[in-house]
């Protein structure tokens, strides 16, 4: 099971609620939430209440500015978050070209990094989850605003509290466990780009260890996020 932990300051500072769970109002038990810091598990962040608005994955690790995890120009900004649980069977989930399941269909047990490349889709605008959790992006290769999708039917990405035009799809990703520490660490700017945080996840892959190096990164002037 998951545990996350809220501070109405940065750095871990003031007052700090725990939680478990999905919790749709952040505001009901702090004034505002400026950091946080992840014992276990992975979460959503929301930009807003009842998890709608830009939203971010957190993974076990520490996280003392939310203004650099969200790219928003408030630094209280997080106002709701689910727990993500971890799945270890198949992945499933069938994306539609238009909304109500309109249009072509294409089934998908795999990542997808463009699915214009895959299957000359420009856009995804309902899709049907049956197994495993799932992440949405943007733009190809796993960049920009990224959108959880648990098991469920989507009619409409429009009604996904992405805004009144709702959110281009350009990749998909599973949402997978990952097999020992995971921690996070602030980086320096890099290429003019403020770089908020490495996630390193150690694997076990083929009786070996690896690390992998996740690089979520975020611009001020266009407010998406980069995955490396």
């Amino acid at each position: 099971m998951g545990r996350i932990i809220f501070y109405e300051d940065r750095n871990f500072q003031g007052r700090s609620y725990e939680t478990s769970s999905d919790c749709a109002e952040l505001t009901s038990y702090l004034s505002r939430c400026s950091s946080c810091r992840v014992e276990s598990g992975c979460f959503m962040v929301y930009e807003r209440s009842n998890y709608m608005g830009h939203q971010m994955l957190v993974r076990r690790g520490e996280y003392p500015d939310t203004q650099c995890l969200t790219g928003m120009s408030m630094s209280d900004c997080i106002r709701s978050c689910r727990m993500i649980p971890m799945h270890r069977g198949p992945f499933r989930m069938k994306i539609y070209e238009r909304e109500n399941f309109g249009g072509q269909m294409y089934e998908l047990m795999d990542d997808c990094d463009s699915i214009m490349d895959c299957y000359r889709m420009s856009n995804c605008q309902s899709a049907h989850v049956m197994d495993g959790h799932w992440l949405m992006y943007e733009q190809p290769h796993y960049k920009g605003r990224m959108m959880y999708l648990r098991p469920g039917e989507y009619r409409s990405m429009r009604d996904m509290g992405m805004g009144p035009m709702g959110m281009r799809i350009g990749s998909i990703r599973r949402i997978m466990e990952p097999l020992a520490n995971v921690r996070a660490a602030p980086l320096q700017r890099q290429d003019d780009v403020p770089v908020a945080w490495r996630i390193q996840e150690l694997h076990e892959h083929e009786n070996r260890r690896q690390v992998v190096d996740e690089y979520e990164a975020w611009t001020c002037a266009s407010c998406t996020f980069c995955l490396h």
